[in-house]
């Protein structure tokens, strides 16, 4: 009987760090429910991820769990026309189609400080208003860091920022590195190619592998960035909170804002299904037409902040690959959709209106 209260001691200890989350004694419980439900496709699972978000950001209640920092911008998106021959989705087309889109930075705090190292988002819905709609979010990463549902879950719980020090634990963060090598290598990469100055000069990439489907049937694995035309960024002015998003505003205003949507198509050996992999930088990509944003809104009603940028909202001639992630970003975005509209509303900390010219 003395033996006992150490023994599950150590039971716990270790099974805290198999998740990467020591000292977050929720985690087992997350964990267990996660785990026996595959992590994706059932209610418990959805609210086992929301739950997660929960703990490491606290309620931020109306807000996306993650991602919940952004700002609302519209624009339009011309075709070439270069790609029809992959695809059929009528986006490809020759011709223009009308795009709303939000820039965010990642995690789950919408007051966070911007950083200059944080990831950035673009999420994109082309053809907004309108019954088909091809909607992509992407980040300025060259892999993603994660190659599974729980890899991502671990990798949130472990950072949670321990009180009085800003920063994760780092045993919690060894831990997880020690049961994830496939993100301890993504970060080794991702170490190597430093950000761009700010939203305006990024390269945005949706990491994750589709298919594009043309006419024939004929199905090609691809996948897409949007490279920027402007060679710079405004620097965030010292001491703002929103210095990355306050100098877009800034660069918007004087002047639309462009990247070119690059398709890049797989050979074979290139990995489908794992978003931690990069393909050989030789591979062919195809110019497939110009993104221009005009104008940035803060988030509203009726705006984008009340898209859902699911992955999975795809047109015809746009398939998903088996890669795990995008089930598993389809079904938490739809949860975390769910639950913030049902919140109250509080205001975007970003302000177009408080920003000088």
């Amino acid at each position: 009987m003395t033996n006992r209260p150490r023994r599950e001691a150590v039971n716990r200890r270790s099974i805290l760090v198999g998740l990467g989350a020591v000292g977050a004694f929720l985690a087992i419980d997350l964990g267990a429910v996660a785990y026996a439900n595959k992590w994706i496709g059932s209610e418990s699972s959805r609210k086992t991820f929301l739950d997660g978000f929960r703990v490491v950001n606290g309620p931020q209640l109306g807000f996306r769990k993650n991602h919940a920092k952004g700002l609302a911008v519209t624009g339009h998106f011309e075709s070439n026309g270069n790609a029809a021959n992959l695809s059929r989705a009528t986006v490809f087309r020759p011709g223009q189609v009308p795009v709303a889109g939000r820039f965010s930075l990642a995690g789950g705090d919408a007051h966070v400080a911007d950083t200059v190292n944080t990831a950035r988002g673009l999420g994109l819905a082309f053809g907004f208003p309108g019954r088909e709609q091809w909607r992509t979010a992407m980040l300025n990463l060259p892999v993603f860091p994660d190659n599974s549902p729980r890899g991502f879950y671990d990798r949130l719980l472990a950072s949670k920022i321990v009180p009085g020090t800003g920063k994760p634990d780092p045993a919690a963060t060894a831990a997880f590195l020690a049961a994830h090598p496939e993100t301890a290598a993504a970060m080794a990469i991702i170490k190597k190619h430093p950000p761009a100055s700010g939203f305006g000069d990024s390269t945005f990439r949706s990491l994750n592998t589709f298919y594009f489907v043309n006419d024939a049937g004929a199905r090609t694995p691809v996948r897409w960035s949007l490279v920027a035309l402007q060679n710079s960024a405004p620097a965030p002015k010292s001491g703002d909170a929103n210095g990355l998003f306050d100098a877009l505003i800034g660069q918007l205003r004087g002047g639309p804002l462009r990247w070119r949507l690059l398709i890049t198509v797989a050979e074979p050996g290139d990995p489908l299904t794992d978003a931690t992999l990069p393909w050989p930088e030789d591979r062919h990509s195809i110019d497939a037409g110009l993104l221009t944003l005009t104008a940035a809104a803060t988030e509203a009603p009726g705006n984008a902040r009340d898209i859902n940028f699911d992955p999975l909202t795809l047109p015809d001639g746009i398939e998903p690959s088996d890669d795990p992630l995008l089930s598993a970003r389809s079904d938490i975005y739809a949860a975390s959709y769910r639950q913030r509209t049902g919140e109250p509303k509080s205001p975007s900390p970003v302000q177009v209106s408080e920003v000088g010219p």
